[in-house]
């Protein structure tokens, strides 16, 4: 029998003239939410989107360094969305993870697929739009 899917939940509120903030778990943060007026600084939907996506890689980072054993020492995630305007939609989401790690090449690749198969937001992205992206090892620097 089949689990039933976890349940998340956030509260947003807004403004008029963009004001607006989320609560997730027990943080509020701002978001810009203005339209037609300079950016506030705060991340918008598209950058959350975005940012979503960087911590699904991070927590599955995780996941498969206690998993399988692997470790690292930091990791450093970017991430590019693409998105067009008609029909108003992502078309690509590019990362870039760089792992501070003495794995071998084979146990980075691992993690890199670990990171293709069990990501949820990776998986919906992928789901709808191009996602690509690299995972290369970095050595400590001294």
């Amino acid at each position: 029998m089949a689990e039933p899917p976890t349940t998340y939940q956030v509260r947003a509120q807004c403004r008029p003239g963009g004001v607006a903030h989320v609560q997730a778990g027990d943080q509020t943060v701002p978001i810009d939410t203005a339209w037609g007026v300079e950016p506030s600084g705060a991340p918008g939907p598209a950058e959350l989107l975005a940012a979503a996506f960087a911590s699904c890689l991070m927590k599955n980072i995780e996941r498969t360094s206690t998993l399988i054993g692997f470790t690292y020492t930091s990791a450093d995630v970017r991430v590019q969305a693409r998105r067009q305007d008609s029909p108003p939609q992502f078309v690509e989401v590019e990362y870039d993870v760089r792992i501070v790690t003495d794995e071998p090449e084979r146990r980075v690749d691992l993690l890199h697929r670990n990171l293709r198969q069990f990501g949820t937001v990776y998986n919906t992205l992928a789901a709808v739009c191009d996602v690509h992206g690299t995972v290369a090892a970095a050595t400590a620097e001294a």
